[in-house]
């Protein structure tokens, strides 16, 4: 049986695509990764209310091209606006914290 030795991890392929974890650009790959899945989240829950981008940005006192530009994950909402498109579209944001058991 012969092996592939070109089979990679994908932490692998991160590394040498992104930079090792700790470097500016892997910090950015994960800035726009996180980015990227917080507009699908939106875009997604949006839609399911049946709410289109410019009514949202109506609710926000916002633009609609903002709200295009927060679902494509080119830009980042501020925390404050964050939590204003959660609330309007009914959705809950929660924080916690793990506690490891000893």
């Amino acid at each position: 049986m012969s092996t592939n030795n070109k089979l990679h991890s994908v932490n692998d392929m991160i590394d040498e695509l992104y930079g090792k974890e700790g470097t500016p650009e892997r910090e950015q790959f994960r800035q726009e990764a996180y980015d990227f899945c917080v507009g699908q989240i939106i875009s997604k829950a949006r839609k399911e209310e049946k709410i289109t981008q410019a009514q949202l940005a109506k609710m926000l006192n916002v633009d609609r091209a903002y709200i295009s530009r927060v679902e494509r994950g080119i830009i980042s909402p501020s925390a404050s606006t964050f939590l204003r498109i959660i609330d309007a579209l009914g959705l809950q944001f929660e924080i916690s914290k793990t506690v490891a058991v000893a």
